[in-house]
């Protein structure tokens, strides 16, 4: 299964359980889910922008997107932060990889992704995003 599937997967139960009153959100994850669906979104915006930048830049970018997830984690207990964790689980393919060539030396096991799979990173996270977003609404 790849890093966009599961991230659908963990988005709709996510909106499941908002909808089923089981999650029961705080103004406190209310508070940080909002700040990192804007933090999101400001590290991987619309497709153009992304499709745009060089692989050096999309790479940052998802980079990026990353450690906002774990700086929202760092601030949040219980459903939330499990929600987070496993979405920045998902998305760890992202640090296996690498926009420069090896040359001759060793490469820590980062390899080269295809540019569909830095397509499929970032419409994965628009999807957290975007679920992000409506969690601060519910």
């Amino acid at each position: 299964m790849g890093m966009g599937e599961i991230i659908e997967e963990l988005t709709e139960e996510a909106e499941r359980q908002i909808r089923d009153q089981a999650w029961d959100l705080s103004p406190a994850d209310r508070s940080v889910a909002a700040k990192a669906a804007a933090d999101l979104d400001a590290a991987v915006g619309i497709p153009q922008s992304q499709q745009a930048l060089t692989e050096i830049g999309r790479l940052e970018h998802l980079r990026e997107a990353l450690a906002v997830l774990a700086i929202a984690l760092a601030h949040v207990h219980g459903r939330l932060a499990w929600f987070l964790g496993a979405a920045a689980t998902a998305l760890t393919p992202v640090l296996h990889w690498r926009a420069l060539p090896a040359g001759d030396g060793p490469t820590f096991g980062a390899v080269q992704p295809t540019l569909q799979e830095y397509t499929e990173a970032e419409d994965a996270i628009r999807r957290l995003q975007r679920t992000l977003a409506s969690i601060n609404t519910a």
